[in-house]
């Protein structure tokens, strides 16, 4: 669907990344914490930077989201060996209000290095910093069509398929996905799709708002795989089979009124938001800043639109950032 979000082409031009050994460590936005000299005053703590550390699978987007957070005036480093993220904390710490955000792409291109990451990271509990971990993911299907797309191996594949270079990646990250803060499924977005949810994800960065995603889908596509929490609304019924609204979709008021006028659509939701207060509550408790809800229909278009839409509504009254995503709207 449109341009693959790899980690192969510039996002945003279609023009190849350069080779990254070339380059092993590029920054790319805005003035280098380098130049910024001088200790905070006396009895002064030094603003705590915004660091996040976007890894992930090869070909899932990594590229795609720092050209995103370019645009959001972050400071992006590519391809940094994971030492180099506790001297890079302390730099930007000095900085201070001139560097305030920071996204550093690390993954399997560092080879040996790469599996120091853990432990990079829990070095930095200790530092002038908060460092977040966004994983991009996407199915061997999509990764091997990405790879395939611009005629380029996996970094890992050495004299194999590209099957296999992946399977020996998803080895080696997968204790990384499991503590990311975000985990996105980039299989179903091309390269905008994914550069406007990143967006929505960090454009207010610098704040403790818990930012939710609600999600509709469509189970004939597949069940998301970023999703912390799935709910199944085929027991409503389906405006599909009511040949005036088979054409709308759950955006369109005649399909939303038919919707929830439906028998237990609202005290599904009455409830469903009901459960999920304590959740949200635990995750500030615990600073766990982002969540992805996702409500499917058959094929994401009808009940499960109309729902999230709903859903999302009542959620902003409680003082949550939210975002309503369809993944599957116009796929039919």
């Amino acid at each position: 669907m449109g341009e693959p979000a790899d980690d192969s082409t510039d996002a945003r031009a279609g023009v190849p990344a350069a080779d990254p050994g070339d380059a092993p460590v590029q920054a790319r936005q805005g003035q280098p914490p380098e130049e910024a000299h001088g200790e905070p005053p006396a009895g002064e703590r030094p603003r705590r930077p915004e660091l996040l550390v976007i890894t992930g699978m090869s070909g899932a987007g990594r590229s795609t989201t720092g050209k995103a957070l370019e645009d959001l005036g972050w400071y992006v480093v590519d391809n940094l060996p994971p030492q180099m993220l506790e001297p890079l904390a302390e730099l930007a710490a000095r900085a201070g209000l001139s560097v305030p955000r920071i996204a550093v792409v690390v993954d399997v291109r560092g080879r040996s290095f790469f599996a120091q990451l853990t432990g990079a990271l829990a070095a930095l509990d200790t530092r002038h910093v908060s460092p977040r971990v966004l994983f991009l993911d996407a199915t061997d299907e999509v990764l091997v069509r990405r790879f395939e797309s611009v005629r380029r191996p996996h970094p890992l594949q050495g004299d194999d398929r590209i099957v296999d270079g992946i399977a020996r990646e998803r080895a080696l990250t997968g204790d990384l996905r499991s503590r990311a803060d975000v985990v996105v499924d980039s299989s179903s977005f091309n390269v905008h799709q994914l550069g406007a949810l990143v967006a929505s994800l960090f454009e207010a960065e610098g704040t403790d708002d818990l930012r939710v995603t609600v999600m509709s889908f469509g189970f004939k596509y597949g069940t998301p795989a970023d999703a912390e929490h799935i709910a199944d609304l085929r027991f409503l019924p389906n405006p599909h089979w009511e040949p005036e609204l088979r054409p709308l979709t759950g955006q369109d008021a005649p399909v939303s009124e038919y919707v929830l006028a439906a028998e237990g659509a609202r005290p599904f939701l009455d409830r469903y938001v009901e459960a999920l207060e304590p959740v949200l509550t635990g995750y500030r408790r615990e600073n766990k800043r982002y969540a992805t809800i996702a409500f499917g229909c058959t094929g994401g278009k009808h009940r499960s639109v109309a729902m999230a839409e709903e859903l999302g509504a009542r959620l902003r009254g409680t003082g949550v950032v939210v975002r309503v995503l369809h993944r599957d709207l116009g796929r039919e």
